[in-house]
């Protein structure tokens, strides 16, 4: 899982306002369509949006809008990050 994003910093902007900062995991894909993971080190949780590579130096990420979808992608990232598959 390892790209020329992880561990970068994005701050991701809410509808309400509020902003919250988040280190970039990585990138991966499930069933072809890319998904980043972010960190909230804060919080220590861990969320996961579509990634959509705009052009070479920008991306956009949008929301995962279904829960068999994001059971999809939360099973794929813990097959990658599980010390076991290494």
């Amino acid at each position: 899982m390892a790209d020329e994003h992880e561990n970068d910093i994005i701050t991701l902007e809410f509808e309400d306002g509020g902003t919250l900062e988040c280190t970039v995991l990585g990138v991966f894909e499930v069933k072809g369509t890319e998904y980043v993971a972010l960190l909230d080190e804060k919080a220590q949780e861990i969320y996961f949006y579509r990634y959509l590579q705009s052009d070479e130096d920008h991306y956009d990420i949008a929301d995962i809008e279904t829960d068999e979808e994001f059971e999809e992608v939360s099973a794929a990232f813990d097959e990658i990050t599980d010390p076991e598959n290494s």
